[in-house]
């Protein structure tokens, strides 16, 4: 018996489960569906305001200390707009769902998904203020190791990142050589013999790992020397003496002297306070664009949204993590909640044959048309986006050399 004729409903359907796990990146973000964008007269614009956790101190003895709630939030910009265009055959039609899917939606998924993941990765990767790399005696990158994925783990929970359902992605060339050095670490027999069957690591070190050809290469900065100009400073812009050399977006810099705290207890860790680089500093710059923001402790007492010990001293000195101008693989381990994605109903336009379907927080929209000039049916699928890292801090970069 011939096969009934598609509709753009059942293709609809079908494409948005195959947009979504076409791709390991997208299928394992934060994905979220505004509901408001677009309605008639209810229009909120491309800006989605995202509130950020709330923060307390903890008073010590029965004196009762009232304290204000000083609530934070971000901004995602939905303005992306992707699509994949094609024509079908009257016969490509009469296919059924399952060949129609394998030999026509699924390329176009890929590929759409493809897009949309490497548009979000180069968007968000770079803002990720934490590395974990592990490093041999002359400060080169090298493959990481099970030391160097765990060190990543202790870092997202010195952050306050929820600590179970975290993602590893890595770069294709990285996992190849972590499977082959990780294969046998304390995994059952089962999950063993798909990492000799596969070549995929799946669950290991407290994480599920994918990896991803979108993961980014980074460049790192000429940067060789640097320090603050002014003791006392705090927020987002740090200003230096004239540095030496350049510093990139996604660079990762540390201060003399000023260490982390925990972001519940707001102890110091010990350990010196990693910064990313958010704006590009050219070669004598006299200041620096970080995240997070330097917020210190005020006459020793703890305060909301601490991030560091004490402010950088005049005169501390500023370092580059990694070597300068050396170019790695910027795979990294994360909680799903530190990158969200949104999407949007698109609207549907008058006297066209349309569908939109929506699934696990994606809304993907298909318009058909008839061109009569060449006889076919032309069709596209689009899908408008927006993406932000939310919380920098959640993420990790475990690096490894190109």
């Amino acid at each position: 018996m011939a096969n009934n004729l598609l509709t753009i409903s059942q293709i609809t359907r079908e494409a948005v489960p195959l947009f979504i796990n076409t791709n390991a990146f997208i299928k394992n973000l934060n994905r979220q569906y505004d509901s408001e964008f677009g309605k008639n007269g209810e229009k909120i614009g491309s800006q989605l305001r995202i509130r950020l956790p709330n923060d307390y101190i903890v008073t010590t003895g029965p004196a009762l200390s009232v304290q204000d709630t000083s609530e934070q939030q971000t901004v995602l910009t939905m303005a992306t707009q992707q699509h994949v265009d094609v024509s079908f055959t009257t016969a490509d039609m009469l296919l059924s769902l399952d060949d129609f899917s394998d030999n026509i939606l699924l390329p176009m998924m890929n590929n759409l998904a493809g897009k949309v993941a490497s548009t979000i990765m180069n968007a968000n990767a770079e803002a990720i203020c934490n590395i974990a790399a592990n490093l041999d005696a002359n400060n080169n990158i090298i493959t990481p190791n099970d030391g160097t994925y765990l060190d990543a783990q202790a870092t997202l929970s010195l952050n306050s990142a929820p600590m179970v359902g975290h993602k590893i992605i890595n770069d294709p060339r990285q996992e190849a050589r972590v499977v082959k050095s990780l294969a046998g670490l304390l995994n059952p027999q089962s999950a063993i013999s798909d990492q000799y069957y596969e070549g995929t690591m799946y669950k290991a070190l407290g994480a599920t790992w994918f990896n991803d050809q979108t993961v980014i290469k980074h460049t790192a900065g000429s940067f060789t020397a640097g320090t603050v100009n002014g003791a006392g400073q705090s927020g987002p812009n740090l200003v230096t003496n004239a540095i030496t050399g350049t510093l990139n977006v996604g660079d990762i810099i540390t201060i003399a002297g000023v260490n982390a705290v925990n972001r519940v207890t707001k102890d110091t860790t010990g350990e010196l306070r990693q910064f990313v680089i958010t704006a590009n500093a050219a070669n004598g710059a006299t200041g620096l664009a970080v995240y997070p923001s330097i917020i210190p402790a005020i006459g020793g007492n703890a305060v909301q949204y601490q991030t560091v010990d004490v402010s950088p001293a005049n005169g501390a000195v500023i370092s580059l993590f990694t070597n300068p101008n050396v170019v790695y693989r910027k795979s990294f381990r994360f909680a799903p909640e530190a990158i969200t994605m949104a999407t949007g109903d698109l609207p549907m336009p008058a006297n066209k044959v349309t569908a939109r379907h929506r699934y696990d927080n994606v809304s993907l929209r298909y318009i058909k048309d008839y061109i009569i000039g060449t006889d076919q049916e032309a069709s596209r699928l689009d899908v408008l986006y927006g993406s932000l890292t939310v919380r920098p801090e959640w993420a990790c970069i475990v690096p490894d050399k190109i």
